[in-house]
């Protein structure tokens, strides 16, 4: 499996808003197989970022095209990563009582 980061410009409106819990319990579902790493939201700059661990990238979308809020992204940028680290990929430090 590899990992990529997905990032997704969206557009809103009242539509939009009500279609938002159907698709968090989309992307809940995809976080507890393991499938999406991290799903980060501005509301400022309308803007998703989602880490994914998946085939290729033909696998990210197809999985990225069952949202209910799809038709309001305005672009989908996915690029394979190399490197991932960070505080959530090590083991936790040791503390000695």
């Amino acid at each position: 499996m590899k990992k990529f980061q997905v990032t997704i410009r969206f557009v809103m409106d009242d539509d939009f808003m009500s279609l938002v819990p159907s698709h968090r319990v989309y992307i809940n579902n995809l976080i507890e197989k393991g499938i999406i790493d991290q799903y980060l939201v501005s509301m400022e700059t309308q803007r998703v970022w989602i880490t994914f661990t998946a085939l290729d990238k033909k696998d990210v979308e197809e999985r990225l095209l069952k949202s209910p809020i799809f038709r309001y992204w305005t672009s989908l940028e996915t690029d394979e990563l190399f490197v991932v680290d960070g505080q959530h990929y090590r083991l936790p430090v040791l503390q000695m009582n």
